[in-house]
This record gives C-alpha cells, structure tokens and sequence, in this order.
C-alpha cells in the first residue's frame, strides 16, 4: 500500500507530462511539414498527407496517456475541480474531435491526389515510350539510306580503317557496319530488329504503367485506410471523452 501511494502520483504526473509533451510537439511538426504551405498544389497535397498520416498516431497516444494520468489521479482521491474550460482534458478531447475530423477528410482528398500522381506518371511513360520510338526511326531511317548509297557505305569504311576516328566512336560506326552488311545479307534482318526494338519498347512501357499503377493503388489504401482508422479513432476519443467529462 505505501509503495501504491509513493509511485501512483508519481506515474499520473508523468503521463500527463509526457501526453502533453506528445501532443504539443506533434502538432509542432504539422505545422512544420505544411511548410512551405502550397495547398493548391497536388503534389504538396499528396505529400502531406501522405507524411500527416504517417505521424497521426501519435497525438492519439498522447492524448490517451494524458487522459490515463488524469484517471489515475481521481482513483487515487485526487480532486479535478474547476471549469470544464479550464480542464485540459476538455481541450484534449475537443483537439481529437477535430483531428478526427481533419483525417476524415484526407481520405478523399488523398485518393483524389493519387489519381493525379497516377495520371501524371502513365503521361510521362508514354511521353518517353514515344521518344524512344521516335529515336528507333531515325535510327532506322540512317540506316536504311546507307544500305542503299554504296557511296555512303564505301566513306564508312575508310573511315574507320583511314584510322579518322578513335575509341568510343570507333567501336560506334565498327557496330554500324556489322549491322550493314548482316542487313546485305539478310534483307530481313533490319525488319527483324525494328519488331525486336519496338515490342521491347512496347513491353518496357506495359510493364512500367502496371508498375505505376500497383504503386498508386498501394498508396492508396495505405494511406487512405490508415487516414480512416485515426479518423475514426479521434472520433471515438472525442466524442465518448467529452460525454464522460460532462457526466
């Protein structure tokens, strides 16, 4: 019973303390990751959100340490008179209404910045599945008009064996001509590697929009459901908290 009276008020003062110490530097932090404030951007949007729902669960402790010191201390005796405006529980309790609320409405806010992001990363794969396909042509079309100047082909020749150029280049226009004269060879060959190149591009691109959708679907729901529960979480507190604190 001694050792009840000694560590009781003691463990009571230091829930309070450190729920307090919770709450004030987690609020702290959202005003500083809203910095700097953007919020008509979508990427800003996205990213804090994204970051807010990661640190929501900590004001939650917070305020459940803070509301578990001060029931300790009426189990123990210990009088909580005064106004209930004076009462930090009440403000406690009144922050966790409207944190419930705020995550409430990232949930859409979130899924509705995902479609945005999605959107703008499917553009940029086809923007760049266009150039590569762009690049193929001109490649194929320099190719195709030395395969059919022999003047062109002759002056390919000297160059590399009158020694004009040296290293990477070398081995560049050594590569060129290999591939001409199999094409000499083979007329289909330079069909057969258009098709080749252009089903890599298209497999590339294929893979990389389901790779940028399954990235926006988890984030999503990760972030959407995790937004929901602390809604729902803070809602609970609140609303229940402020019900016991006026009974």
């Amino acid at each position: 019973m001694k050792s009840t009276s000694v560590y009781s008020p003691y463990t009571a003062l230091a829930l309070k303390i450190v729920g307090t110490i919770m709450i004030v530097s987690s609020l702290l932090d959202f005003v500083i990751l809203a910095i700097p404030f953007e919020p008509l951007k979508p990427e800003w949007q996205f990213g804090f959100t994204t970051q807010m729902v990661d640190r929501g669960i900590i004001p939650m402790v917070g305020i459940a340490f803070l509301l578990v010191g001060y029931w300790i201390s009426s189990n123990m005796g210990s009088s909580e008179q005064g106004s209930v405006i004076t009462d930090l529980r009440f403000w406690a309790l009144i922050l966790s209404i409207v944190l419930g609320l705020l995550f409430l409405l990232l949930v859409p806010l979130h899924f509705k910045n995902v479609g945005v992001q999605s959107n703008q990363a499917l553009e940029q794969i086809s923007q760049r599945a266009d150039q590569a396909e762009k690049e193929l042509k001109t490649q194929t079309d320099q190719v195709s008009a030395l395969v059919k100047d022999p003047k062109r082909f002759d002056e390919l020749e000297k160059a590399i064996s009158g020694g004009q150029v040296q290293g990477e280049q070398l081995q560049r226009l050594q590569a060129i001509r290999d591939q001409l004269q199999a094409i000499k060879q083979d007329p289909t060959a330079l069909q057969k590697r258009i098709d080749q190149a252009k089903t890599q591009i298209g497999t590339g691109k294929l893979d990389a929009e389901k790779q940028a959708r399954t990235a926006a679907l988890k984030s999503g729901l990760r972030t959407g459901i995790s937004s929901l529960l602390l809604a729902i979480g803070y809602s609970v507190i609140g609303a229940m908290g402020l019900r016991s604190l006026g009974s």
